[in-house]
């Protein structure tokens, strides 16, 4: 640590337990929205994540990578995703028609009605999980929070 830095100060209890609570909530959360999706609608959160991702995007297609980093998961990850949605006829794969090299992800007509049907379910467990206890919050500031954290790189901390 340089000279002129200040020594890191200890969390107090209220901010220990709003960082272990959340800790609890990144991998609790997906997890039970993950359990629901399969119980009830038959598809992974991981599958529902990338055919919403490729429903939202321009002519419902995106790059392999880009793919990947919106649903947070490697390209190799993503890659056993989509296989298993292009087995479903959900998703196709095309050569990235800019510059050759790369594959994209194109969600069919089949995958979105599947997205549709799933839609439903995911939204009930998103609320029962997540957003009913934020009721009479300001969600606005929570995520303006959120996405702020989300952002910040190494070098912003300090």
């Amino acid at each position: 640590m340089p000279s002129d830095e200040q020594p890191p100060q200890p969390l107090d209890p209220g901010e220990e337990a709003f960082v272990r609570a959340l800790g609890r909530v990144l991998l609790a959360l997906p997890r039970a929205v993950d359990a629901d999706m399969v119980r009830e609608a038959g598809l992974p959160l991981s599958e529902y994540t990338a055919l919403m991702h490729l429903s939202e995007a321009p002519e419902k297609l995106m790059r392999m990578s880009e793919l990947a980093a919106a649903c947070n998961l490697s390209l190799s990850g993503m890659t056993r995703v989509v296989i298993r949605l292009e087995k479903q006829g959900w998703v196709q794969r095309a050569k990235c028609a800019r510059d050759g090299r790369g594959w994209n992800a194109v969600l069919t007509g089949a995958g979105l009605a599947r997205l549709e049907q799933a839609w439903p379910v995911h939204l009930s467990s998103v609320r029962r999980h997540l957003v009913d206890h934020f009721r009479g919050q300001d969600l606005t500031r929570l995520t303006a929070a959120l996405r702020h954290v989300a952002t910040s790189g190494p070098a912003d901390h300090g």
